[in-house]
């Protein structure tokens, strides 16, 4: 397959550091990485003040200030021949570049990997809805839409991938889970929409002989609770794996989500997740998924269940099919090719 020229314009922070480039979130290096491998990839980002704990191992990735420093960056990028544009969701800063684009008259690709109009509903307030869906339907309406998420999906007007970060290593080497003390594990950011707050708020109300272990970059959270720990971000993949494996059973209390990978990076060391019936549409047809009400008493009998019948649930877990990393990026790429 023939690489072609492909700008990448997300909404991510990368501290640059003599030409190398260090970011927070494994999330954040795997795309402009994976996209590499089959494309000449050029990756436009915001800065982030200090140095991360994951080094990218790609280093045409131009790094923005301020909001003038991306624009003209993106004028520059004019320059690139034949080059297609990939924009990683839908923002003002992506929306005025996405202006610029369209008037330059150039290829655009779109990849949205969750529903905005539930975020910004979330996290500003209905009032807030309505900009992005004014963003949200210009940058559709000329641009070739790659979705994650079949609520977003148009079978005339997107393509639905799935996005993954597994690769040989997290399918390799299944541990037995301990199932003498329920361990919960949280994954990902610490933001109103994700509702680990709340959830640490629920879990100290559960009678419970259980533990919460949280990654994430900590912001500012005083908890005193022995049975709560933080243990930081920035693991590399196999540190990861065994944190998993450390653990019994995955929360996700989000509000709102798309294709979460830590679901899949879950089901992929055969440990259940619970998630709360806002986001039940991210079940599908996967096993190993339970759905429940945010209240204790219905969480106590969700987890109850789990626990007294694991290795079922871990049987049947072994019917899933889970997307891999190398089919992400390749179909991607195919798409791109194919617009």
């Amino acid at each position: 397959m023939k690489k072609e020229n492909l700008v990448v314009i997300a909404n991510e922070k990368v501290y640059e550091d003599n030409q190398n480039f260090y970011c927070n979130f494994h999330d954040e290096k795997s795309i402009p990485e994976g996209l590499s491998k089959y494309n000449n990839t050029h990756y436009i980002v915001g800065s982030l003040s200090k140095k991360g704990k994951h080094k990218i191992n790609t280093n045409n990735i131009k790094v923005s200030k301020n909001i003038f420093s991306f624009i003209y960056t993106i004028f520059k990028s004019l320059k690139i021949p034949n080059a297609k544009y990939l924009f990683i969701s839908i923002n003002p800063l992506n929306f005025f570049s996405f202006i610029v684009l369209f008037f330059f008259k150039k290829e655009i690709f779109v990849y949205l990997r969750s529903s905005g109009h539930e975020e910004y509903k979330y996290i500003l307030g209905s009032w807030a809805v309505w900009i992005y869906d004014f963003m949200y339907k210009l940058v559709t309406s000329k641009s070739t839409v790659i979705v994650c998420d079949n609520r977003l999906y148009n079978k005339e007007k997107s393509h639905l991938v799935l996005p993954s970060k597994l690769d040989s290593r997290w399918l390799e080497n299944q541990k037995p889970a301990s199932l003498k003390q329920i361990k919960f594990l949280y994954v990902g950011r610490i933001n109103p929409e994700k509702g680990i707050l709340k959830f640490i708020d629920l879990f100290k109300s559960l009678k419970l002989n259980a533990k919460l272990s949280i990654i994430s970059e900590i912001k500012n959270i005083n908890e005193t609770n022995a049975d709560i720990k933080f243990l930081g971000h920035g693991y590399e993949t196999e540190s990861l794996i065994d944190i998993y494996d450390e653990h019994n059973i995955m929360i996700l209390p989000s509000y709102t989500e798309g294709h979460p990978q830590v679901v899949i990076e879950s089901l992929a060391r055969r440990r259940p997740v619970i998630i709360f019936e806002e986001i039940s549409h991210i079940v599908k047809n996967r096993k190993g998924i339970f759905v429940t009400k945010r209240q204790g008493d219905q969480l106590s009998i969700t987890i109850d269940h789990i626990m007294k019948n694991y290795k079922e649930i871990q049987k049947e877990m072994d019917q899933n099919q889970l997307p891999t990393k190398e089919e992400f990026f390749l179909e991607i790429t195919k798409i791109l090719a194919k617009d």
